[in-house]
């Protein structure tokens, strides 16, 4: 199932696509609930209600809107805490990293971990409000985000799986002149709506674990990122276990996996965004996410 946050005129609401892949099934309508945002379904869902959901999802015949016709949100529009990424987490891209932050040639001895700030999370295509007057290098990196489904620390590496609720698609715009003239990369990921995700979250379920999926980017319709989550040198049961060692993960947190290579500060010279580009991030069997540089 693909978990999805839309809107009709100004009011919310949260679904899931139907199986004809063309409507929308209302989550509080079929569960007669009244859960006022993924976060708060994410947190607060009983496993009966996805198994009802599963069943409205199969009879394919009962829907509350049409797909084309609304306007999808990111699923999570307000994350609980800052968005956990990891970085350098392809080997390809290590190389670019290096290159491209003036960093030395050497590759992480464990694996990078940061924190991207987000008060909005920029949906499917929605504009990024691009800050050129701040930093004119600004960059795209296409990750798989995985969605935790419910509280836990110290997770061990078998467990990982019981903890997951879904996938997404995620974009980590990033300014690398900002993130190149401080030593934590914070502020170079965090400008508002330089972080966008969508178009939906597939329920784990959906997924075999461990996942080997392909992820691309395009601008302006040219390829530029190619790889698969299988290639990630730690995979997800390892970030969640190793990073809630100590430290609380609860529903709804995202956590972006790292990108491939092909990033604009990859080639020579760099390809980096400009106003009107549109970039699409795309994971097989999840989605496209698409975005306009404003």
């Amino acid at each position: 199932m693909k978990f999805i946050s839309y809107k009709t005129g100004e009011v919310s609401h949260i679904g899931i696509i139907s199986k004809d892949g063309n409507h929308i099934i209302n989550i509080n309508r079929s569960l007669n609930k009244n859960y006022r945002s993924m976060n708060e379904f994410i947190a607060f869902h009983k496993e009966e209600e996805i198994s009802r959901l599963q069943q409205v999802y199969e009879n394919n015949s009962s829907f509350d809107a049409v797909l084309s016709k609304v306007k999808l949100s990111a699923p999570i529009e307000k994350p609980l805490h800052d968005i956990i990424c990891v970085g350098l987490n392809y080997k390809a891209h290590i190389a670019e990293g290096n290159r491209g932050l003036n960093t030395p040639e050497s590759d992480p001895k464990a694996c990078v971990y940061f924190a991207k700030r987000a008060i909005h999370i920029t949906g499917p295509e929605e504009e990024i409000e691009s800050r050129f007057d701040i930093d004119e290098n600004l960059d795209y990196e296409a990750e798989l985000a995985v969605i935790i489904g419910k509280t836990g620390k110290n997770i061990p590496k078998e467990s990982v799986y019981d903890y997951i609720f879904g996938y997404s698609v995620f974009n980590d715009f990033s300014s690398r002149k900002i993130q190149r003239g401080h030593i934590q990369w914070l502020r170079g990921k965090s400008l508002d709506s330089y972080s966008a995700m969508g178009p939906c979250i597939v329920h784990k379920s959906a997924l075999p674990f461990p996942l080997s999926l392909d992820v691309k980017s395009y601008v302006n319709g040219e390829i530029r990122q190619s790889s698969n989550t299988s290639l990630l040198i730690y995979g997800i049961d390892h970030i969640i276990s190793e990073f809630s060692n100590g430290i609380t993960l609860e529903a709804g947190d995202i956590i972006a996996t790292g990108t491939p290579a092909g990033t604009g500060m990859g080639f020579t010279p760099p390809k980096y965004l400009k106003k009107g580009d549109i970039v699409e991030c795309e994971i097989s069997q999840i989605g496209t996410l698409k975005n306009t540089i404003k």
